[in-house]
């Protein structure tokens, strides 16, 4: 599974891996379900690749975030997105402390986490992908 293949469909729950392409669709299968479906382009998509989370320093890519909470968590599932915004907070806090805060709202966290969850349970390998992407910024 590659990380720049995973993506959101807006109005679908959870997460999809693009299969193929077409002139005026994408295939795109459930990571939870594993059902396809064909999303046109009437449909907002995110590329999860392209998605990034308000710090102080810098805007983090999302796949960084990732990888710290499967470091947190040693590979686990983290806490449940349904936890309490006070418990998900503090959870984020201690995976990301320089997060900014006002610009990155509760909703926000409960998707990365659910995201994670998501990933996790399909079978994403943090470490591996992680190590290709050092390689490629390397060869750059």
């Amino acid at each position: 599974m590659e990380f720049s293949k995973i993506i959101s469909v807006t109005g679908k729950p959870g997460l999809f891996q693009v299969i193929s392409q077409s002139k005026n669709a994408v295939i795109a299968e459930s990571l939870i379900e594993k059902k396809r479906l064909a999303i046109n382009a009437t449909q907002n998509v995110s590329l999860l690749e392209n998605i990034a989370i308000y710090t102080y320093e810098e805007d983090m890519p999302l796949w960084d975030v990732f990888t710290a909470i499967n470091n947190k968590t040693e590979g686990a599932e983290a806490i449940s997105h349904k936890e309490s915004g006070k418990k998900l907070e503090a959870f984020f806090l201690e995976v990301l402390p320089n997060y900014d805060d006002e610009r990155v709202y509760t909703s926000n966290i409960k998707k990365v986490i659910q995201w994670y969850n998501i990933l996790v349970k399909a079978g994403m390998d943090f470490s591996k992908v992680e190590e290709t992407t050092e390689e490629t910024e390397a060869e750059s």
